[in-house]
């Protein structure tokens, strides 16, 4: 009976260190990203810079927001008169939920609320558009050591005035703070 009792003890010792690594000491982590966007919609593709900064609550909860500036346009043409696309701005938040896997790699869903503004020419005239947009999304982080890694993500913007949706496929290098 005294050998069961500390072979418990012993097993409880090394299990310990196991368990003060999920919780999160010292507040919140910070992160940052910045990296390349690809917007596909129906009337057109284009391409974004895009940066986040976000906050770790713990190892499963946090925010983040979200800003992006277009850098590709899409040309066309309607009945001989040349006309572009332009991915003039957008800025979402999201509360996203991660699924650490490995010390280096997690998988992260998140949902939130942005706004996007377009802008159309077509044979000299210019129009903007603003759209709301609930997005939702998942994604997945890879950390080559404990500050520096890589960020691939998929996001839908679901535009609340019937503007459609938009499908974002996104690549980013990211900085644990």
């Amino acid at each position: 009976m005294r050998n069961v009792i500390l072979a418990a003890a012993a097993l409880s010792v090394f299990a310990l260190p196991a368990a003060a690594q999920v919780v999160q000491p010292g507040g919140p982590t910070y992160y940052g990203t910045l990296g390349y966007s690809q917007l596909d919609h129906s009337d057109g593709d284009l391409g974004a810079v895009t940066g986040r900064l976000g906050a770790k609550f713990n190892p499963y909860f946090g925010v983040e927001g979200e800003g992006s500036i277009g850098v590709k346009d899409d040309d066309f043409t309607v009945a001989g008169a040349k006309g572009k696309i332009k991915h003039d701005y957008d800025l979402a938040a999201y509360a996203v939920g991660t699924l650490p896997v490995t010390p280096n790699f997690e998988l992260f869903a998140r949902g939130g609320y942005g706004t996007t503004r377009i802008k159309g020419e077509l044979a000299g005239f210019e129009s903007k558009a603003d759209g709301e947009s609930w997005n939702y999304g998942v994604g997945a982080n890879y950390y080559f050591d404990t500050q520096n890694g890589l960020r691939g993500d998929w996001t839908r913007r679901d535009f609340t005035d019937d503007g459609g949706e938009v499908d974002v496929y996104s690549v980013n290098y990211v900085r644990r703070f």
